[in-house]
């Protein structure tokens, strides 16, 4: 009962301020306000106020609250343990992967992937001759084809 008086006198003012906005030619403004202030009406109308009041003072609804609250800190304390493990579910099949030296080719002594500066020494030590601009390019592009497993 107090709920609704409440809403309806929220309701009766925040139009009343509507009115004054349009009279002051912000109608734009006061349809707005007007909107907002047939919301709390409109909740009592349907019964949700009615409901929420009835939740608040249920002990059944704060037990569900507290059981839920529960639910939702074990599910964070598994995400935190399972972080902290490195792994989830599924990954499982990655970790061999995982052990495997990822940026060096597997007859490189370098990884195949470096400045500007390193590509002429590692090609140098490769062959006896200086390759060429083009083939200096695709040597790249295989040690990363090579990397993959391509």
């Amino acid at each position: 009962m107090i709920a609704e008086t409440v809403c309806s006198a929220v309701s009766a003012a925040g139009l009343g301020i509507a009115a004054i906005t349009a009279y002051r030619r912000r109608f734009l403004a006061a349809v707005r306000v007007a909107a907002y202030a047939l919301v709390p009406v409109g909740l009592v109308m349907t019964g949700v106020v009615k409901w929420l009041a009835g939740t608040a003072f249920s002990p059944t609804a704060w037990a569900g609250f507290a059981v839920l609250g529960l639910a939702w800190l074990l599910f964070m304390i598994t995400r935190a343990v399972e972080r902290r493990r490195g792994g989830s579910r599924g990954r499982r099949g990655e970790t061999g992967a995982a052990a495997e030296p990822g940026p060096v080719a597997p007859g490189a002594s370098r990884p195949s992937l470096g400045s500007s500066a390193s590509r002429p020494a590692a090609g140098a030590s490769g062959s006896s001759a200086a390759p060429a601009k083009g083939e200096d390019d695709f040597s790249d592009i295989e040690a990363i084809l090579k990397k993959h497993g391509i």
